[in-house]
């Protein structure tokens, strides 16, 4: 799922390469996570994205895990999929809404 998202976002959205960081390794208090995928702009973490199996429903648990992400890297966007459904929520105001566009 994660390589389906890498060629949706370099080929449909052309986001450069260079931007990505895969499997990027983020401190969470003594735990150690990974998140699949980090996009920068301007140097700066922009969108984090958590990508499951098709057959992982995504549900409150994975909400959660992305939530958690963010409190160590904060971002404006976040996106979670697994393929068959994307979610995109952008901060404003220090609330989450979601949105149904990738950022340009």
């Amino acid at each position: 799922m994660r390589q389906n998202m890498i060629q949706y976002l370099l080929q449909e959205l052309n986001y450069p390469a260079s931007l990505f960081s895969i499997e990027k390794e983020i401190k969470l208090g003594e735990l150690r996570k990974r998140c699949d995928i980090i996009i920068y702009k301007n140097a700066i973490p922009w969108i984090i994205i958590e990508c499951k199996e098709p057959n992982v429903p995504l549900s409150e648990k994975t909400l959660q895990q992305i939530l958690r992400y963010h409190l160590a890297l904060p971002v404006p966007y976040l996106c979670l999929t697994n393929g068959n459904n994307v979610f995109l929520f952008e901060k404003k105001d220090e609330q989450f809404k979601e949105i149904f566009a990738f950022p340009k």
